[in-house]
C-alpha cells in the first residue's frame, strides 16, 4: 500500500471518528457503544482489519446488537432516535475493521453521514458543529484522493501533492455546505428527542437539592462554568458586585443534614409576591443557563417579586408557572435546559420579612437543635458574646470570631459524626456551608432565630450584565432581627466567598459560553419575527429625531446597509465571472472524448472501465504504431485532470491535429499495406 492510500485511509477513519463524535457529544448514546466504537476506531487507525476475513460472519453481530436496541427500544429505556444513532456508530465501527476497498470505503463515508445527520437530532451544540466541519474537511480529500488513486495506474504513486491544491476549492466548498448543515438543522428544531442530560461542557454543575449534607458541596467552588446572567436596573456600573443571590432556605439541621419544615405555599403562579415593595425595588432581568442545572429561582437578595418565566427546551421556549415553597424558595413548573424571567428586590440592606407571619412550625425551627449537639457550641456561644442578646450584634460578634479563629479549606474532611464539632473544635478548618451552619447554630442556642440560606455570591461585569459561575455558589446565615425581618449574616471570610477556579479557565470557559450564548440567540432561536425586528430596525429613525422635523428620505443607517449589500453582490458577481472564466474540469472529459473518436477512426476502440492511461499502456505493450502519439496527449489529460494544468487556450485542438495526423499517416500506411497484400504477384516461368 502507498503513502497516499495509506493517508486516504487515516482520513477516512479519522472522518468517521469526527462523525461519531458529533453524536457522543449529545452524552445520550449508551456507554457500551461508546467502548465498541472507540476500540474499533483505534484499531483501524492501528492497521488492524479484524474483521477482514470475517466480514459476512461479522456482520451477524451487528444483528444481535440490533435486537438488543430494539429491546430497549421497546421496553421504553433508550429514546428511538438515540438507538438509530447507536446503530449507525456500530455499522460504521463494524466497516472499519473490515478489508479497505472501493465499497467499504463508500459505506464507511455513507454511515458517517447518517452519524451526523443522528447528532443534529441529538444535540445541535457549538461542540457538534466544530465535528460536523472536521467530518466534512477529511471525507473530502479522503474521497477526492479515492478518485485520484482510480486515475493512477497500478503500482504508481497517488500524486497527493499536485491534487492537495485544486482540492482546496472542493474542501471550501464542502466547509460551506457543513455550515449551512449545522446551522439549518438546530433552527428548523429537529433536535426534538428529549431534553439533553449535560448540554454544553459536562453535566450540569450546581442546582438545590431537598436536603444539604454539611461538607457535602465543596468541591463545586473551584468551578469556572458560567450559570447564570442578569442584567440589573438601575445598573450598579461596578466590575465586581459582590452581591448575595438568594436560592432557597434552610431551618432544620439534624446533625448531618439541612431541610425545610414547612411544604409548598402556592401551587400554580405566573407571578409570586413574596413580600411587599416599594417604588425603589431593583429590577432583574435572569438568564438561568443550562450548567445550572436546577428549577429554583435565583435573585438578588432580598427578593420581592418574580414571574414572566420562560422555560427554554430542545423544542423551543414556552411560558412556565411558578411555584412557592415555605422560606421564599421558587421553583420552576415546567422542566427545561435553560431559564429566563424578571425578578424585583428590596434594595441592599433592606427586608420585608416580619416574624408574625410565620407559620408557627416555621417559627419553632428556626430556634430548633439537633437532639446530640455537642454542649461546647452553646458554651462557646455564649462565652464569645458575653451577655450580647440584640440578634444582629450578636451575629457579627460570633461572625468575626469564626473568621479570626477558624480557617478556610474545599478539602473534604470525610464522612464525620458530627460535623459541626469537628469543623469548631477539631479540624477548626470548612467551606462556606461549615461557617454559616456554624454562625446559624451558635445563635441558636443563644436563643436567637437564625436559618441557613443558600445561593451564589458576586456578580462579574460582562458587557452590560452580570455573571455568575457554579464557584460562587455560596451559603450564608438569615438571622431574623424584630421590626426588619430576615438579614443576611456571612460568617465565611471575605477573601474566600467568591469562587477559587483558575482564571485562565475562567476565560477560555468565558469564551465559549459567550460564542455558545450568540450561537444560541442568534442561531438557534432566530426567528422570522427576528428578521423583521431587524429590517424594522434599520429604517427606524435613530432616537432622539422624533422631535426634528421628520424626513421622506430613509435614514443614513439604511443608506449604508444598502450600500453594503450592493458591495457584497458586486463582489459575488465578480467572484461567479472569474470562476466562469476558468477552465473547467470537464473541458478535460471532453478532451478524451475528442481522441476517443480520432482513435475509432483508426479502429481502436476504448474497452469497458478502460482508462485512457490503460488504453496507453496496452498500445505500448502491442507495440502498436500510434502509442507514441498518444503518449502526450495521456500525460496531459492526467495533468489537466488531477494535476491542476488545465489545458491552455487552443491547446486542445493542437494536440488533436496531431493525433488525427498520425492516425492519417497510420491508416494511410495500413492501406499501402493492404494494397501490397492484395495485388497479384509474377510467377517465374
Amino acid at each position: 500500500m502507498t503513502r497516499g492510500s495509506k493517508l486516504r485511509l487515516v482520513l477516512r477513519d479519522v472522518a468517521s471518528g469526527c462523525a461519531f463524535a458529533s453524536m457522543a457529544v449529545s452524552g445520550q448514546l449508551p456507554l457500551w457503544t461508546l467502548g465498541l466504537y472507540v476500540f474499533s476506531l483505534v484499531a483501524a487507525l492501528l492497521g488492524k482489519r479484524l474483521f477482514a476475513r470475517r466480514a459476512k460472519l461479522t456482520a451477524l453481530l451487528l444483528l444481535g446488537v440490533a435486537a438488543v436496541l430494539a429491546v430497549n427500544v421497546t421496553a421504553g429505556s433508550l429514546n428511538l432516535v438515540v438507538a438509530a444513532c447507536a446503530f449507525a456508530g456500530l455499522i460504521s465501527a463494524h466497516r472499519l475493521l473490515s478489508a479497505p476497498d472501493p465499497a467499504t470505503d463508500g459505506q464507511v463515508h455513507l454511515s458517517g453521514l447518517l452519524m451526523v445527520a443522528g447528532g443534529a437530532a441529538l444535540s445541535g451544540e457549538l461542540v457538534y458543529g466544530l465535528f460536523l466541519v472536521a467530518f466534512s474537511v477529511m471525507s473530502s480529500v479522503s474521497l477526492a484522493l479515492g478518485v485520484v488513486e482510480s486515475a493512477v495506474p497500478e503500482g504508481e504513486p497517488i500524486p497527493v501533492r499536485q491534487v492537495l491544491r485544486p482540492l482546496s476549492t472542493g474542501v471550501s466548498f464542502a466547509v460551506a455546505g457543513a455550515v449551512a448543515f449545522f446551522i439549518l438543522f438546530p433552527r428548523l428544531n429537529w433536535n426534538m428527542t428529549g431534553p439533553r442530560a449535560s448540554p454544553g461542557i459536562g453535566p450540569a454543575t450546581t442546582g438545590f437539592s431537598n436536603t444539604v449534607r454539611l461538607g457535602g458541596t465543596g468541591t463545586i467552588k473551584d468551578n469556572p462554568r458560567v450559570v447564570l446572567r442578569a442584567t440589573l436596573n438601575p445598573d450598579p456600573g461596578v466590575d465586581a458586585l459582590g452581591a448575595y443571590w438568594v436560592g432557597r432556605t434552610y431551618d432544620i439541621f439534624d446533625g448531618l443534614e439541612w431541610t425545610n419544615a414547612g411544604g409548598v405555599r402556592k401551587e400554580r403562579e405566573p407571578l409570586l409576591t413574596l413580600r411587599p415593595g416599594g417604588d425603589n425595588l431593583v429590577h432583574q432581568r435572569v438568564e438561568l443557563l443550562p450548567a445550572y442545572g436546577g428549577r429554583t429561582l435565583i435573585a438578588l437578595e432580598t427578593p420581592s417579586r418574580l414571574g414572566n418565566a420562560v422555560a427554554n427546551t430542545s423544542t423551543g421556549g414556552r411560558r412556565t408557572f411558578l411555584q412557592e415553597l415555605s422560606g421564599g424558595e421558587a421553583r420552576f413548573l415546567e422542566p427545561g435546559l435553560s431559564y429566563s424571567y424578571e425578578a424585583y428586590s428590596l434594595p441592599p440592606g433592606g427586608s420585608g420579612d416580619r416574624f408574625r407571619k410565620l407559620p408557627t412550625v416555621e417559627q419553632d425551627a428556626l430556634l430548633a437543635l439537633p437532639e446530640n449537639i455537642d454542649p461546647r457550641v452553646a458554651q462557646t456561644a455564649a462565652r464569645v458574646l458575653n451577655g450580647e442578646r440584640e440578634p444582629m450584634a450578636a451575629a457579627q460578634k460570633l461572625a468575626a470570631w469564626l473568621q479570626r479563629e477558624l480557617s478556610y479549606t474545599l478539602e473534604q474532611a470525610g464522612e464525620r459524626d458530627d460535623p459541626l464539632a469537628d469543623f469548631l473544635f477539631e479540624r477548626k478548618a470548612g467551606h462556606c456551608e461549615h461557617f454559616a451552619t456554624a454562625l446559624t447554630l451558635m445563635l441558636r442556642t443563644q436563643g436567637i432565630r437564625a436559618r441557613l440560606a443558600t445561593g451564589f455570591f458576586g456578580g462579574e461585569r460582562v458587557n452590560e450584565g452580570y455573571i455568575l459561575r457554579a464557584g460562587d455558589a455560596h451559603a450564608w446565615t438569615h438571622v431574623l432581627v424584630p421590626e426588619r425581618g430576615f438579614v443576611t449574616v456571612d460568617a465565611t471570610p471575605p477573601a474566600n466567598r467568591p469562587g477559587q477556579g483558575s482564571k485562565w479557565l475562567q476565560r477560555l470557559l468565558g469564551l465559549y459560553e459567550a460564542i455558545e450564548s450568540r450561537w444560541r440567540n442568534s442561531v438557534v432561536d432566530y426567528s422570522f419575527r427576528d428578521q423583521v425586528d431587524v429590517a424594522r430596525a434599520l429604517v427606524r429613525p435613530p432616537q432622539g429625531s422624533e422631535k426634528n422635523e421628520r424626513s421622506q428620505l430613509p435614514p443614513a443607517r439604511a443608506w449604508g446597509a444598502a450600500l453594503v449589500v450592493g458591495m457584497l453582490v458586486y463582489a459575488g458577481w465578480r467572484l461567479a465571472e472569474r470562476l466562469s472564466g476558468r477552465p473547467r474540469p470537464l473541458e478535460a472529459t471532453r478532451f478524451v472524448d475528442a481522441v476517443e473518436a480520432v482513435l475509432a477512426s483508426a479502429g481502436i476502440v476504448r474497452g469497458d472501465d478502460e482508462t485512457l492511461e490503460e488504453l496507453h499502456a496496452r498500445m505500448s505493450s502491442d507495440g502498436h504504431a500510434l502509442a507514441p502519439a498518444l503518449a502526450p496527449i495521456t500525460r496531459r489529460y492526467l495533468e489537466a485532470r488531477f494535476g491542476g494544468r488545465p489545458l491552455r487556450q487552443g491547446e486542445a485542438d493542437t494536440l488533436l491535429r496531431a493525433l488525427k495526423s498520425a492516425v492519417s499517416d497510420f491508416v494511410r500506411m495500413e492501406a499501402q499495406l493492404r494494397a501490397r497484400a492484395d495485388a497479384p504477384r509474377a510467377r517465374a516461368s
